[in-house]
């Protein structure tokens, strides 16, 4: 089980502070290690200190209940963009956005708004001209 506690600093939007790990249901295609994030070929995902992103998404505020998932998730869609995880998993980082808010404390009607929203909107965030 991962560790509930993601430490960051404002900075792109927010920046991690301390190295994040969670075990994903992931296999990229290659292990890979990049200055900050390296996932290895049986899903174990570090998120190094200095990594960035940028919260929740559209028209809706980051709270603690959120940051975490919205970590996860922006990882996922970057992983994605960069094609080291195969486009088939953009609906996986969808549902553990669902999984982690609610364990975070996230109200289910909130986070049910923000899976459905991802579910059907984001699709345009996991192109690499995104990544550009």
């Amino acid at each position: 089980m991962a560790d509930k506690c993601v430490f960051y600093k404002k900075g792109y939007k927010y920046q991690l502070t301390r190295p994040y790990m969670v075990k994903l249901d992931v296999t990229p295609i290659t292990p890979i290690d990049f200055p900050y994030l390296k996932i290895d070929s049986a899903g174990n995902l570090t998120a190094k200190p200095g990594y960035s992103w940028d919260g929740a998404s559209g028209p809706t505020i980051d709270t603690k209940d959120s940051m975490r998932g919205a970590l996860i998730h922006d990882i996922g869609y970057q992983l994605i963009r960069l094609g080291v995880v195969d486009c088939k998993y953009k609906e996986y980082f969808d549902m553990l956005l669902w999984d982690i808010c609610i364990e975070d404390g996230m109200l289910p009607f909130r986070a049910k708004l923000w899976q459905w929203a991802v579910l059907k909107f984001g699709r345009g965030s996991t192109r690499p001209s995104v990544e550009a």
